[in-house]
């Protein structure tokens, strides 16, 4: 069978193909073949020249960024198909939490991602004004807060991607940015990327987080992202990740009880928070006797919010992890959880009432479900 030359990786980077390689970005708004580079000098209201190119004039350096105000949605690309994403960079300027990206397919009303820009790129943490490198396979965030993925996206009819200022302020966001792409013929059992944002700020105590649930389908979950604030004293991470599919839902007990704040067993269950993003004993330095960032191309903890003892006054810790050699299979439904646990003096578990963020990555059929209702601007805020 011929490459399609979709999906590419050093394997296959040497072989021909018919694909068609295409980009967008403020200087190509509709990706067209020879359409790059076709931007008007701008002028003020007296017909003069403006801008830094106004000397150089058509085909130099002339619109770079779009602006998007306070209520407003930019549309980035709305590529026809049959094609696939195969990297995306942005660099937004503004509230992260308030520029809010989406991605619909194939003619679909409701996203199959909603998120907001910097959680979606596993940097919840920057609008702190700390930039924090990442280096995995699937993101890349590179000084000064680049923002880079690898998903792969494809699509059949048509993809949309957006920006939304969800701001209730007058604080207009910038974005510079460069969607490179493929056109080409995709495989029937290629399935759509898809991610979720949520937030519970904070766990009700004995609750249990969810990452993700009420998904229909078949699919592979690919990806967790977590921003995770401690609102307790001590250690926090010995909660367990459990996976919920195909059918994992009877709460039941063999002796007729249930289980306290789950949904019954799932097929796969973790041994700790720290282990799931694969760290281990409390992501401490032996050395130093402190948390210590990593960044891998699987799983890592880039970015660790420190107590300064005057404005930052909680721990916040900022996890990937990708799963691209063990995506988790699923043929019909499909639910996420993690605990959130400390330890109390009495050496017993405490459920921690801490502030959780996440990012849910998967793949799956169409029609997706409709997601929760996106918090409001007021709610996604980090203080």
């Amino acid at each position: 069978m011929k490459f399609n030359g979709l999906h590419c990786s050093p394997d296959t980077m040497y072989l021909l193909s018919d694909a068609e390689s295409r980009s967008i970005s403020s200087e190509n708004k509709t990706g067209a073949k020879s359409g790059g580079g076709r931007e008007p000098i701008p002028v003020d209201e007296n017909g003069n020249k403006i801008g830094a190119a106004r000397e150089l004039g058509v085909g130099w350096k002339v619109k770079p960024c779009e602006k998007i105000k306070p209520g407003e949605t930019l549309v980035l690309a709305n590529i026809e198909g049959p094609g696939c994403i195969q990297q995306i960079w942005m660099t937004p300027t503004g509230g992260y939490r308030n520029t809010i990206l989406r991605i619909y397919y194939d003619g679909q009303e409701n996203p199959g991602v909603e998120c907001p820009v910097g959680d979606f790129f596993a940097s919840a943490f920057t609008s702190f004004n700390k930039f924090a490198q990442i280096s995995s396979l699937m993101v890349c965030v590179n000084p000064g807060n680049a923002f880079n993925c690898y998903w792969p996206m494809p699509f059949r009819k048509r993809i949309k991607i957006t920006m939304e200022n969800i701001s209730q302020f007058d604080d207009e966001v910038g974005i510079f940015y460069q969607i490179n792409y493929a056109l080409n013929d995709v495989p029937e059992d290629a399935a759509y990327f898809h991610a979720q944002f949520r937030r519970v700020n904070p766990l009700p105590y004995g609750d249990v987080y969810t990452i993700l649930d009420g998904i229909k389908g078949q699919g592979q979950y690919v990806g967790t992202y977590m921003a995770w604030g401690l609102n307790n004293n001590g250690w926090w991470g010995e909660g367990e990740i459990k996976f919920y599919m195909d059918g994992d839902t009877d709460p039941a007990l063999s002796d007729g009880s249930e289980i306290a704040g789950s949904t019954g067993y799932p097929t796969i269950c973790g041994t700790g928070t720290e282990d799931y993003f694969c760290g281990s004993y409390n992501f401490e330095n032996k050395a130093t006797k402190q948390y210590q960032e990593f960044t891998t191309p699987y799983a890592g903890v880039p970015h660790i919010v420190r107590p300064d003892g005057v404005y930052n006054s909680n721990t916040r810790f900022s996890l990937y992890r990708w799963h691209v050699t063990d995506p988790i299979r699923f043929k019909q439904d499909l639910k996420v959880t993690i605990q959130a646990l400390g330890w109390k003096k009495s050496g017993l578990y405490n459920p921690l009432k801490d502030d959780i963020a996440s990012v849910a990555f998967w793949y799956q059929t169409l029609p997706a479900v409709e997601f929760p209702k996106l918090p409001s601007s007021d709610e996604l805020e980090i203080v």
